[in-house]
């Protein structure tokens, strides 16, 4: 037999050289095939917006504190109707002290926010928040006692120091990320769909807590709940925005652009405001709150999604596909009249809201000079309460007049008003832009 003589051996190669500061065990990518060392390690998915936005230290903690904080936000307003009309008989007197509340709310919250930029919101929203508490408590009181209605009033009144949490969350987002707009936009949209959660699950629990225990148990609930979530959310000192005692920039109702902007903010309040009276009178019964809990289910949903997309929409785009889908609930009630198909069309119509405000709300912060952030977008709150008012009474007067189903109508009447006006500003930008050499950006 012819035997093979045996191969020459040759010397190894020598094993790469790992860097200083690379991991001792990193994979060799060798031809081997199969499993084995010589395989490529399995690529890992990258990891999705929203987990990468909670990376940083800090953030959970004081995401946990603001959902806390903000629950409230929509529990007392239904806690306060029930537990003044359950003692006094009177519907009437609880929507007086309740918008009474939010007109002294409109006035106080921008000068609260102007003291949160200038001194730190741990120094500012803690005390704040304690006098308002106090403001509840004193409603209780005085509600238990029956006092005179006058006290009602100032008791609501004291509320109004209770500091926009929300905010506060949005310009820590904004300090964060400052040089990351992709990830602003994501955490943006993150806070909407916060605030759609909230106000679906506020009057929810108020509801159940006053009707389960007793009527002042809402306010109570909804007390203990933002003094623990402001106290845990000023606890995180880490992702606090540093203050500006003494900026140079100029207040942010006077920065360029900024009072166009508010006045869509309260076209925009108006959809709200009207389109939840307009709803409770069409319901008329226990089911209206299931039913407008669609319309901010639809917008949550939205939100999160839309914090998933690389490139956002333009605000006038935004506002025009509200104009649209706002119509949706006016054709359901107007051609069926059934409650199931209005429900279905708040839920879809709903989902335009999120887009349009996380699109409005980035364009504040970019309108907002350096140091003023918890003013800037307390200003753009304090409009939508505004218009979230003025919506009320007009759909209040239109159901009052024409019928609920007439009623349908102001909504798509105000969302058309808060197309016209984004418009008319966009247009206004472009000439300046063109006048100065330089083209304008997306509306």
């Amino acid at each position: 037999m012819h035997r093979t003589s045996p191969p020459t051996t040759a010397p190894r190669p020598a094993p790469p050289a790992i860097p200083p500061g690379a991991p001792a065990f990193a994979p060799r990518f060798g031809p081997g095939p199969g499993p084995g060392p010589g395989r490529p390690a399995a690529r890992r998915r990258p990891a999705g917006p929203y987990r990468r936005l909670f990376d940083v230290p800090g953030t959970r903690a004081f995401t946990a504190g603001n959902l806390l904080a903000r629950l409230p936000m929509g529990m007392f307003g239904v806690s306060a109707v029930v537990m003044i009309a359950g003692a006094y008989g009177s519907y009437a007197l609880a929507g007086s002290v309740t918008a009474a509340g939010l007109a002294v709310t409109a006035l106080v919250a921008p000068w609260t926010a102007r003291l949160v930029d200038r001194y730190g919101q741990a120094r500012i929203a803690v005390p704040a928040a304690a006098l308002a508490v106090l403001g509840q408590l004193a409603l209780v009181v005085c509600v238990w006692r029956e006092a005179p209605a006058w006290t009602l009033f100032a008791a609501y009144a004291a509320t109004a120091t209770c500091p926009n949490t929300g905010g506060m969350s949005r310009a820590r987002w904004a300090h964060l990320y400052r040089d990351d707009p992709a990830a602003l936009h994501t955490a943006n949209s993150f806070e909407q769909a916060v605030d759609e959660l909230c106000f679906m699950l506020g009057p929810v629990l108020a509801a159940f807590l006053c009707s389960a225990l007793f009527p002042q148990a809402g306010t109570l609930g909804g007390a203990f709940l933002l003094l623990t979530g402001v106290l845990v959310f000023a606890a995180q000192r880490a992702t606090e925005p540093p203050p500006a005692p003494r900026t140079a920039s100029g207040a942010p109702l006077r920065a360029p652009g900024m009072r166009p902007l508010l006045a869509v903010f309260l076209a925009t309040g108006a959809v709200f405001g009207s389109m939840e009276v307009v709803t409770l009178a069409f319901v008329d019964g226990p089911a209206a709150g299931a039913v407008l809990a669609l319309q901010a289910a639809g917008s949550c949903a939205a939100g999160l999604v839309y914090g998933r997309v690389r490139r956002s929409a333009g605000l006038v785009v935004c506002l025009a596909a509200m104009t649209g889908l706002m119509s949706l609930p006016l054709l359901a009630a107007a051609g069926t009249g059934a409650v199931w198909a209005v429900a279905a069309a708040l839920l879809v119509a709903g989902m335009a809201t999120a887009p349009t405000m996380v699109t409005g709300m980035t364009r504040v912060q970019r309108l907002t000079p350096g140091g003023r952030a918890n003013e800037g977008m307390t200003l753009a709150v304090t409009a939508l309460l505004g218009g979230i008012a003025a919506g009320s009474a007009s759909g209040g007067w239109t159901v009052e007049h024409l019928g609920p189903v007439a009623g349908y109508g102001v909504p798509v009447c105000a969302a058309a008003l808060a197309l016209a006006l984004a418009a008319a500003t966009a247009g206004r930008g472009r000439v300046r832009g063109a006048a100065s050499g330089h083209t304008g950006g997306r509306a």
